[in-house]
């Protein structure tokens, strides 16, 4: 979540003590969200508002937007050590979908204390997008590293010459690593160009957009892997979830260098 979001008043009323600015901080933010057209359902309903019980804790206990962006990229490297070392075991599946959910609750919540707090900077912006681009290509190669270090666990039948192993299963983490970098450039570059060039900005859809774009949520990423401990059932939601990203990934490309072509309609 970028901390370039429109700032809101600063949290100015006099609380003090943890419990006062953690309740005051919360109302203010409960009446301060940004807009939830077209945004993902898991992102939309559940992480922005378990980001601000995040938000309201950090601001409470004097955390800044950049120190809460740190936490979440420690969580995320957390959970992305876990998968590259332990074992693949229900165990490991549960503890790296639980890091990767709190990394990314955090990366939403930095945002909300920057704007209830009137600390938005674009320093802060800057590393929310770096952090942003380095987890989610990590999380896919460290997918990767688990299919190589326990083919069997991975395969249908349980032996480590069947299939899926080997470069038949290798591709896909590397394939949506590609898909994940190529769509975030198109996002931030397409926004860019659309902010200096005065080009016509794409539709933001509704309600049922956000139901329909769930499998693109990073929430939707990062709860998958509670199935890691259960080799082949990962797979194949996973080859799903990336087939679903890349027909996305490319109508939305397509419509982006559509609207990028168009330009604005000049106000009468």
């Amino acid at each position: 979540m970028s901390t370039s979001e429109a700032p809101h008043a600063p949290n100015s009323a006099p609380a003090s003590g943890f419990s006062a600015k953690f309740s005051h901080t919360l109302r203010s933010l409960e009446a301060a969200q940004k807009p939830g057209i077209g945004v993902p359902a898991y992102t939309r309903w559940v992480n922005r508002r378990v980001a601000r019980y995040f938000a309201a804790a950090a601001v409470a206990m004097g955390i800044t937007p950049n120190g809460v962006t740190a936490i979440s990229a420690v969580c995320s490297a957390a959970g992305i050590l876990t998968l590259l070392l332990a074992p693949p075991t229900a165990l490991t599946a549960l503890a790296v979908a639980l890091l990767f959910a709190l990394g990314y609750g955090l990366d939403s919540a930095d945002g909300q204390v920057a704007r209830v707090t009137g600390a938005s900077s674009p320093a802060g912006e800057w590393l929310d997008h770096v952090v942003d681009s380095i987890r989610v290509p990590c999380i896919h190669l460290a997918a990767l590293v688990g299919f190589i270090r326990y083919p069997q666990h991975f395969s249908l039948t349980g032996a480590a010459d069947s299939f899926p192993s080997g470069w038949s299963l290798w591709w896909l983490p590397m394939a949506f690593t590609v898909l994940t970098a190529g769509h975030f450039m198109s996002q931030i570059l397409a926004e860019q160009l659309r902010n200096n060039r005065k080009t016509a900005a794409p539709s933001t859809g509704g309600t049922m957009r956000s139901f329909i774009n769930l499998h693109m949520d990073a929430g939707t990423l990062c709860w998958i892997f509670i199935v890691w401990g259960f080799g082949p059932l990962f797979v194949v939601v996973y080859a799903l979830l990336f087939a679903a990203n890349a027909a996305t990934v490319l109508l939305s490309m397509r419509r982006k260098y559509v609207t990028l072509s168009t330009p604005t309609t000049p106000a009468q």
